[in-house]
């Protein structure tokens, strides 16, 4: 394999007339060249029987459990002196994840043309991010796309900027944008305990419903998951709730990412689906990812049943060609098989939650 040709031909996936075929392919193709270059995940797929095996399809493709990126290098190509690592955050007594990325311009290309599809040129928005702990350490992939989107922003003429705990000029920022410039769209991106601290101080501060929903009917507001600890878990659906009631119901959207994914998913209202189906948002991918499910029992098989299925969430994403495609996440959800939503070439998703007790399983034992 000629790893830049391969990286070109993922992120053209969506203009092949024949695109999940091209994906499927292009999967296989990844499969076998990590299964020789990648050290860690050719010792998983021995371990599990796997290691002379040729499946015929994505759901026959062995999932590295994601947990690996705690304990190990995950590279299919050596580590140079311009790569960059990432890190996850982790609550106190957690170890984090880690993530060496050998070509940063992959990533940059991943969140910036995968933004593109879903929201269009980051360049049209106003780009406010709310990321206090992530900005407070080091080696975190989302302030990193964070920055580039909103230099790109900037470079537009729209605007853009961090804030730590400072809602007080956070508040008054996006009441000069609606009243400067009300029909330019801003993205407040955020993480889930700091976008909560800030609704609950925009309610006390605008007591007034029709005055918040003035202000943020232009925003939308970009929730990225993560109380890490901050406050009590809330399902996807409660955290949108209490934000909806904070910002006067504007616009919550969600972005699905991780510092083991070069790749990100993103939830939107898509007119009809969610209450068709009775779910709060579902994730749509990008291309050159897809999310399946595998059965709670059985991490080796990928579950496939009309109209949805519920399982562990497996991804694969072909931006990570230089570490590794297939991950096992400890996130469980669903899978809409049946959906024929025209706003992806793979099957949307939600996410469920975390599973239970899934830090030291299967062969992740045997390894480490």
């Amino acid at each position: 394999m000629i790893v830049e040709d391969f990286i070109s031909r993922i992120f053209s996936i969506g203009k092949h007339p024949s695109p999940k075929e091209e994906f499927e392919a292009l999967a296989l193709e990844a499969f076998e060249f990590q299964r020789e270059h990648c050290k860690v995940y050719r010792e998983f797929l021995d371990l599990t029987e796997k290691g002379d095996f040729h499946p015929s399809s994505v759901a026959e493709i062995p999932f590295l459990p994601i947990r690996f990126f705690k304990s190990r290098d995950i590279l299919s190509a050596p580590a140079s002196g311009n790569s960059i690592v990432f890190t996850s955050s982790a609550t106190t007594g957690m170890v984090p994840s880690h993530h060496i990325v050998h070509d940063i311009s992959v990533y940059e290309k991943s969140f910036t043309e995968g933004f593109g599809l879903f929201y269009g040129d980051s360049g049209t928005y106003n780009l406010l991010a709310l990321l206090p702990s992530y900005l407070e350490r080091k080696g975190s992939s989302l302030v990193y796309m964070a920055e580039k989107l909103i230099a790109r922003a900037k470079a537009n003429g729209a605007e853009g900027g961090f804030y730590l705990y400072n809602h007080d000029e956070l508040l008054s920022d996006l009441k000069r944008l609606q009243a400067e410039s009300p029909k330019q769209k801003t993205i407040l991106l955020g993480v889930s305990f700091a976008l909560l601290d800030f609704a609950s101080f925009v309610a006390e501060q605008i007591p007034d419903t029709q005055e918040r929903r003035r202000i943020f009917s232009d925003v939308v507001i970009m929730e990225t998951g993560g109380m890490k600890g901050r406050g009590e878990e809330l399902s996807r659906e409660e955290l949108h709730r209490r934000l909806a009631n904070g910002f006067a119901g504007g616009r919550i959207d969600s972005e699905y990412g991780m510092c083991e994914l070069l790749s990100q998913a993103y939830s939107f209202p898509v007119e009809g689906f969610a209450q068709a189906r009775n779910v709060d948002g579902v994730f749509f991918t990008p291309p050159w990812m897809r999310v399946m499910t595998r059965d709670f029992l059985d991490s080796l098989r990928i579950t496939v049943r009309e109209p949805y299925s519920t399982g562990g969430l497996d991804i694969i994403d072909l931006a990570n060609i230089y570490s590794c495609c297939f991950i096992e996440t400890e996130d469980q959800g669903r899978v809409f098989y049946a959906c024929n939503a025209k706003k992806s070439v793979h099957p949307p998703f939600t996410v469920d939650g975390r599973i239970k007790n899934s830090e030291r399983r299967g062969c992740n034992m045997l390894i480490e």
